[in-house]
């Protein structure tokens, strides 16, 4: 029995590795897209896919070059795509705008023109953003809310969207949109405040640091757990037909209730080690950030089951796991 053949961007980050694992265990041949540094630095830059690395097929390509997409899926020939690659920290600075929305948009039509061409049965999973609300106009936010962004990686996101809603409707592509609200684990990357905190209070418990520098504390976000958002990319195209769908938890959490939450896994008090730092502050939001999952779980049966505070835990212990191995 021939098996389902899956192919991943962005493979080597947090989402990449956990979707190839699930995927591995579910009997595919996967397949993903990294830059040729990643195969030149493994032990950096694929230390996520270490507990798949002899079951997996990498392929050194380009996500912003059309033709290298093209020979990647004519070769691959997959039956499902997963488009999780992408300029994907969250910046308001002016600086990197042109990049941000040339590779988010162009990598998406790249893979959409070449499944288009090569495989128009490839089933197609679009990784959209919490992002693309913005400013929300109401709270909790589902498939209906407006979007109204207001980053240029959220921009990039709602035009990417429409994209893939454009083939779906104009090329009959099975295409999908999950649109996903924050999503934690060990693997986070550095840049994010919530793996900041967590390995900023692993430095602390093993005294390499004495203090944490943040900005909003009363900054709030819906945060899950990100190997179960990856399930629901799985999930959204096993459907009859398809659609576009919010991941989230339905659940609002502070940075300073993350941060309790994190120093109390060492036993200490995150007040003793806290230094507020006004860079690091963002736009305030009038309309909270919270997602509304309903649709997804009506359709194929995804609700959210780990809570933030077994999360926080496990990227406390992980991180301080780490360090310890270090040094």
């Amino acid at each position: 029995m021939k098996k389902n053949v899956a192919l991943i961007t962005g493979i080597n980050g947090q989402d990449g590795s956990y979707l190839a694992e699930f995927l591995v265990s579910k009997g595919y041949d996967v397949h993903g897209i990294v830059q040729r540094e990643a195969i030149e630095d493994p032990s950096h830059r694929l230390v996520n896919l270490r507990g798949v690395a002899d079951k997996i097929t990498l392929h050194v390509g380009s996500v912003d070059n059309h033709l290298s997409i093209y020979k990647i899926v004519n070769k691959v020939r997959p039956d499902e795509c997963y488009h999780l690659a992408a300029a994907s920290f969250v910046s308001y600075s002016l600086d990197d705008e042109l990049s941000v929305l040339s590779s988010n948009f162009n990598s998406t039509h790249f893979l959409l023109a070449s499944i288009k061409e090569l495989v128009p049965d490839c089933r197609f999973y679009f990784a959209g953003s919490s992002e693309m609300f913005g400013d929300a106009e109401v709270s909790p936010q589902n498939e209906t809310t407006r979007f109204n962004p207001r980053s240029i990686y959220g921009i990039s996101k709602v035009a990417g969207h429409h994209l893939v809603a454009n083939y779906r409707r104009h090329h009959n592509l099975f295409a999908c949109t999950g649109i996903l609200y924050n999503h934690e684990s060990p693997r986070r990357g550095y840049e994010f405040v919530t793996r900041k905190i967590t390995s900023s209070v692993a430095k602390i418990y093993l005294k390499q640091a004495d203090k944490i520098e943040l900005g909003n504390l009363d900054a709030r976000r819906d945060w899950g757990y990100a190997p179960e958002y990856v399930e629901a990319m799985w999930q959204m195209l096993k459907c009859d037909a398809p659609d576009d769908y919010v991941i989230a938890t339905g659940e609002q959490h502070s940075v300073r209730e993350f941060l309790e939450m994190a120093f109390a896994v060492v036993g200490l008090d995150y007040k003793n080690y806290m230094q507020i730092n006004q860079d690091y502050f963002r736009p305030d939001e009038q309309v909270p950030l919270v997602g509304d999952y309903r649709k997804a779980a009506t359709r194929f049966g995804w609700k959210p089951c780990r809570k933030l505070v077994d999360i926080v835990h496990e990227m406390v212990q992980s991180d301080i796991q780490q360090l310890d191995a270090a040094r």
